[in-house]
């Protein structure tokens, strides 16, 4: 069966032809250990889980390789672990430790190769130098920098001018850059910093930029070019946007990858989520209150693509959706994990998961048990989901108080704000004329 995706760099959904079908590629940017993952963060996890599944389906699972990074040298890592007053390796380790642990309550299967930052510096270091010699690089008072200029068809990823690529970019103002937009391939370390020995004769040590790491990381295990790049929408300027940079230039290659891929933004109750809006919710919080079932499937009800609003209410529904389609005895038992014809041509269709679960549930209408639990399992789901979720009952019934007393003095902005953050505890509340009771959502 034909796949078609979008590809982010043409703007179009194009055909998927692998430059070897014996050896499918895929590079996934992944987290910067330093803390939980949030929510957020597991949306490519997920989205790009369910790729490298539909893969393995079409081209056989020796014939795919799925890379995701761990960037374990960074600013945030630095100060995480000074903060923390612990060696820099005992935090990302701790942090990665947690990282898989989530992401694999989630139903998403671990990458072939899962390669850290820290232990490909001398591949950073090749690219570098070969970017110096070629032009397309500078030494300057001990960083290196990419210059920007000398790449013509720079920015055909974002497709934004020139100004607001500098602005969006928030471009460290340094005398030593030939130009505003040039950005760090390597820098110098301060005391207290990692460091390694740095590239181009430069006597003092350093470390890598960013965007050099994932770079030197594809390249280390898919080649100069492979078939497949992907990550979330934030990451196309100026993360991914540098990395095709470098790597063409470096190779003198016309694509670093055939195809980019990006997912959408996600959001909390119809807003940014945000530490100041109470908002912010890891992966390893919401695992305390949700299966990790649950959280997969609410994830896949929206395309990809799309901007997505992570609510209670939503993640009621998939929970009593995903209760409803696991609801015979054979789920738990079987192994087979071939996908219905009817589901694999909607995945093919650039991973409509929307309509793949619209076919799902016709296979349930129509009983064919044999087609739905092999398919659901394909798709990460091989357990039925069992409510996790406790409230502090003495806190939520001094909340119900709180809000009758705000609707009895006509206050409804108030007993509305109440309703809402018991919505978001996992409360339903249930108002009649003797009074209002509450349950705990299931």
């Amino acid at each position: 069966m034909d796949l078609k995706l979008y590809d982010t760099l043409t703007r179009e959904k194009r055909l998927f032809e692998p430059i070897d079908r014996n050896r499918v590629r895929m590079y996934v940017c992944g987290p910067t250990v330093y803390d939980y993952a949030h929510i957020g963060n597991a949306r490519p996890v997920i989205v790009f889980d369910v790729l490298y599944r539909l893969l393995r389906h079409l081209y056989g699972a020796d014939h795919v390789k799925y890379v995701r990074n761990i960037t374990d040298v960074d600013d945030k890592i630095n100060a995480r672990a000074a903060e923390r007053g612990i060696p820099i390796r005992e935090l990302t380790e701790e942090t990665y430790r947690n990282f898989r642990e989530d992401v694999a309550a989630l139903g998403c299967l671990p990458p072939d190769v899962e390669p850290r930052a820290t232990e490909h510096i001398e591949e950073m270091k090749i690219l570098i130098e070969r970017l110096v010699a070629s032009g397309h690089a500078y030494v300057a008072e001990g960083h290196v920098l990419f210059s920007v200029p000398s790449m013509p068809d720079y920015g055909q990823l974002s497709k934004r001018p020139l100004d607001e690529m500098i602005a969006g970019a928030r471009v460290d103002v340094a005398p030593y850059k030939r130009h505003d937009q040039d950005f760090v391939l390597w820098k110098h370390s301060k005391p207290g910093e990692p460091g390694w020995p740095s590239p181009c004769g430069i006597a003092t040590p350093g470390r890598p930029g960013w965007h050099i790491e994932c770079s030197a990381m594809s390249w280390k295990h898919l080649g100069e070019v492979f078939d497949i790049h992907g990550g979330g929408i934030d990451l196309v300027f100026p993360h991914h946007e540098n990395e095709i940079a470098q790597t063409r230039c470096a190779f003198h290659t016309p694509v670093m990858a055939n195809v980019w891929m990006h997912n959408g933004f996600l959001q909390v109750e119809g807003e940014k989520m945000s530490k100041s809006l109470g908002n912010f919710f890891t992966i390893h919080d919401l695992l305390k209150d949700w299966p990790g079932e649950v959280l997969r499937f609410n994830m896949l009800r929206t395309h990809y693509r799309q901007p997505i609003d992570w609510t209670v209410k939503g993640l009621e529904e998939s929970y009593n959706i995903l209760r409803s389609l696991t609801d015979w005895p054979e789920f738990l038992t079987g192994k087979d994990e071939r996908i219905a014809p009817s589901v694999l041509e909607t995945l093919c269709d650039d991973l409509n998961t929307p309509m793949a679960i619209a076919e799902i549930h016709a296979l349930h209408k129509k009983g064919d048990f044999a087609s739905l639990g092999p398919t659901l399992r394909a798709l990460g789901f091989h357990q039925r989901p069992e409510s996790k979720r406790t409230v502090d009952a003495e806190k939520v019934n001094l909340l119900v108080a709180e809000r009758l007393d705000a609707r009895k003095t006509r206050n409804f902005s108030e007993a509305d704000r109440i309703r809402d953050e018991l919505a978001k505890m996992g409360v339903v509340l249930k108002d009649s004329k003797d009074g209002t009771t509450w349950e705990i959502a299931r």
